[in-house]
């Protein structure tokens, strides 16, 4: 006989904020893992609303308190890969990127990071390395209302498959 049960896709869904601050410098974190300058943000947790999960994120990984404002990109990483900190596969990602103004706080890094730090927009664009992030970055700075859709893959290496607004 043939089974009926059927499975949903599993996807995570993770945020990103660009956090600025009154001078217009972007708030960066020391990716050790990526050998990388990024963006603050992380995985929205089980039962945690997505506004909420960047918060957290950037409170736990930077110290800094911040406004939610207008989301500037989507990001689908369609693709499986290896996992690590005892995860055996990390399944594929939605990401949102929000625009963010910083609230109160003091920069600081954090178990996930190890340098945390205010930057020119143009500094900033030349401290992000790692692909993934930088095309996200360069979608922040392309923003003009219309959010970015990007899709990629990270595993085994990085590629662009589509690019637009929506």
């Amino acid at each position: 006989m043939e089974s009926t049960e059927r499975f949903l896709p599993t996807h995570i869904v993770s945020v990103g904020a660009i956090v600025l601050n009154e001078r217009g410098e972007v708030l960066l974190i020391k990716d050790d893992r990526r050998h990388s300058w990024t963006f603050p943000g992380g995985i929205v947790e089980e039962g945690e609303g997505v506004l909420d999960g960047v918060k957290r994120e950037v409170l736990e990984e930077t110290g800094i308190e911040i406004e939610v404002g207008e989301l500037f990109c989507v990001t689908s990483n369609t693709c499986k890969h290896p996992g690590y900190n005892g995860v055996r596969e990390v399944p594929p990602k939605v990401m949102l990127d929000f625009v963010c103004r910083a609230i109160g706080g003091t920069p600081r890094p954090s178990e996930e990071n190890s340098k945390t730090a205010w930057f020119p927009l143009d500094q900033a664009r030349e401290l992000i390395t790692a692909p993934a992030i930088a095309v996200r970055f360069q979608a922040y700075l392309a923003y003009t209302g219309r959010p970015a859709f990007l899709e990629y893959v990270t595993w085994p290496t990085y590629e662009l498959k589509t690019k637009g607004t929506i």
